[in-house]
């Protein structure tokens, strides 16, 4: 097997759980050089996984906006020439979009990637040569890992493996983080339980660190940060940056984002806090300690978080 290119283009949280898939195929092909297609916001992440070869950004999002310039026709040829120019053997659409499919389409190779009744899309499956059944009751991680299994024919062993190396710390002073950001209304905790929160993680001796990724996150995060005395907002950064300091925390707190997947892929003690969205199928999955709180549809307060965070032993 001389070349995989994998199709997983966004977002955050399906890129971290494509990362286990990864570990996989490399493990059982080393010689093998692994092609990445990822969604350009998103490649610096990509690029951490030290088996992965090569990265291909691509920048569906932003091209979609744009179709009136000729800019995007221009970089939309040059990307079409780059997939077309890798020469693998097989190709794997993870993602199971129709514009994943689309891509992997353009590709050289034999396609595979989920069947129809796998898919959200089942018309994505219309571009695969090879047609795969995974049950769509599993985790993403494990959907991953399976679509990749059956694609490269081996059996995934039952240990996660994401194939992150942790980065030396910069600061020997321990520090949370707490990440409040998602991309609906309806998964954000309420301001008063994060500023509970990380007053009591102040009294235990962390410093608080809080990120962010919009304007609209920016001014929450200020306005948390002012009520927790000695926290500090951190400035907008690269994926891979923002990554450093997610992996040397003592401890995340995260409402369901793709961050806190980040975390349990780090192994960083975490702490998940769920509104609207189901665990099994997205929550956070690791070698670390991890605490989900709350669910679909039920609200935890910020009592709660701190009672799970009482029974982990942070590196005070």
């Amino acid at each position: 097997m001389h070349g995989i290119m994998f199709i997983k283009t966004s977002s955050l949280g399906d890129v971290v759980h494509q990362m286990p898939a990864m570990t996989d195929a490399r493990r059982h092909f080393p010689d093998a050089r692994l092609t990445w297609v990822v969604e350009d916001s998103f490649a610096p992440l990509a690029r951490l996984h030290p088996g992965v070869d090569d990265v291909i950004p691509v920048a569906t999002r932003r091209w979609r906006s744009q179709l009136a310039q000729s800019s995007t026709w221009r970089e939309a040829s040059a990307f079409r020439t780059r997939v077309q120019s890798v020469n693998a053997q097989k190709v794997i659409d993870t993602q199971g979009l129709i514009r994943s499919a689309s891509i992997a389409w353009m590709a050289t190779g034999e396609r595979h990637g989920y069947d129809s009744s796998s898919i959200r899309e089942p018309v994505a499956s219309w571009f695969y040569d090879v047609k795969h059944t995974v049950a769509r009751d599993q985790h993403a991680v494990a959907r991953n890992r399976k679509l990749t299994a059956l694609s490269l024919g081996y059996t995934p062993e039952a240990t996660i493996d994401y194939g992150l190396v942790k980065p030396p710390r910069e600061s020997e002073a321990p520090y949370a983080v707490l990440l409040h950001g998602t991309s609906r209304a309806a998964k954000e905790w309420r301001e008063v339980d994060w500023i509970g929160t990380g007053k009591w993680l102040r009294k235990q001796g962390l410093n608080v660190v809080i990120p962010w990724g919009s304007d609209a996150e920016r001014v929450r995060s200020e306005r948390i940060s002012a009520a927790i005395p000695g926290s500090r907002v951190l400035a907008r950064q690269p994926l891979d940056a923002t990554a450093k300091v997610i992996a040397n925390a003592a401890l995340v707190v995260g409402v369901d984002t793709g961050l806190l997947h980040l975390a349990a892929a780090y192994s960083v003690p975490l702490i998940a806090v769920f509104l609207a969205t189901d665990p099994g199928l997205t929550g956070p999955v690791g070698n670390g300690s991890i605490t989900v709180v709350g669910g679909k549809g039920i609200y935890p307060s910020f009592e709660r978080a701190i009672e799970a965070a009482e029974k982990l032993s942070l590196r005070a």
